[in-house]
């Protein structure tokens, strides 16, 4: 495995502002209330900007191959992220959860997610460490997540959301009452003399073990990108924290983004090649590579052209409903 750009003082520092970013996410929404789109833009150009200096930083200390290498897995990262957002959107409606208390289910989510991510990277690297079999593993795990994806995609029924099915939401159920109602952005409430969950406490849980399912797929693929786990580590990190913000921003287009999760299951795919061929170039030398410029080239293609087309069909779909 290359060497890191992480050092143990860059690995404090980030996680040090990391931390801070959390605390003001979290006193920020410490009020419910509803998230207008002026400050969701606010916020999402805010958590758009940073990744882009800290490319600039990476550039400038320590050339353009990590530069690059961190660009690419921020916008892989960012775009499952985004098929992140489509699953909490049916999880905020299936559970009916005020709007003004929705940003704080998102941010618990995404905190969720950054311990997963965590724990993930941090096997990653051990396996690489291992051998170079890793890359063959991850690479069979994109496939397998391509393929899942791409039928899921092409399903002929609406996404639905059949929380009956989330094991974790019955055995919470189960081991404590829950309230009928919201009570803001309280977990749990004492009712009856008895300590009880709320609503929130259940969506949490939920969205906490939609995480595990997306932290299998991004980590394999950002380490087909780059075998560096610091910016394994920064590009998921720099993708999450704007969640929050992009979701109010991004909730009327997520439903127009029809063929998002063909695009995924294709960069799914295209990334489990890469990973194959880097294991298989370590056996035989002859066997070729792909570069990172390369790779992100192919994604922002597809994810541009998942983009037309997603509202291409749409427009026609729209068409064809006014003629009815």
């Amino acid at each position: 495995m290359s060497d890191s750009v992480g050092s143990p003082g860059l690995w404090a520092i980030s996680i040090a502002v990391l931390l801070a970013l959390l605390v003001a996410d979290f006193a920020v929404t410490r009020r419910p209330h509803e998230v207008s789109m002026r400050e969701a833009a606010g916020w999402s150009v805010f958590y758009l900007a940073l990744p882009v200096v800290f490319g600039l930083w990476l550039w400038l200390d320590f050339g353009g191959d990590q530069a690059i290498e961190f660009m690419t897995g921020f916008v892989v990262e960012k775009s499952l992220s985004v098929d992140n957002l489509f699953v909490f959107m049916l999880l905020l409606a299936a559970f009916a959860v005020p709007s003004a208390v929705q940003q704080r289910v998102l941010l618990y989510g995404i905190v969720g997610a950054l311990v997963l991510r965590g724990v993930f990277i941090a096997a990653g690297a051990a396996m690489l460490s291992a051998g170079t079999w890793a890359f063959l593993v991850f690479g069979l795990i994109l496939f397998a997540s391509a393929i899942k994806i791409l039928r899921e995609a092409m399903s002929e029924g609406e996404s639905e959301m059949d929380l009956s099915q989330l094991r974790s939401v019955r055995l919470l159920r189960r081991l404590m009452p829950v309230t009928d109602d919201y009570r803001g952005t309280r977990l749990t409430v004492r009712e009856h003399g008895r300590r009880a969950l709320t609503p929130l406490a259940v969506v949490v849980v939920a969205v906490f073990a939609t995480d595990v399912v997306f932290a299998v797929d991004s980590v394999p693929a950002v380490y087909g990108i780059t075998e560096d786990p610091y910016l394994v580590f920064a590009t998921n990190a720099f993708a999450l924290l704007g969640l929050r913000a992009l979701y109010f921003v991004l909730h009327s287009a997520l439903a127009k983004l029809i063929h998002l999760n063909h695009g995924l299951a294709i960069i799914l795919a295209f990334i489990g090649v890469k990973l194959v061929l880097h294991w298989a170039h370590g056996i035989w030398p002859a066997v070729p590579q792909v570069p990172t410029p390369v790779s992100l080239g192919v994604i922002i293609a597809v994810l541009v052209v998942v983009s037309f087309t997603s509202l291409y069909a749409r427009r026609r779909e729209d068409a064809r409903t006014a003629q009815e």
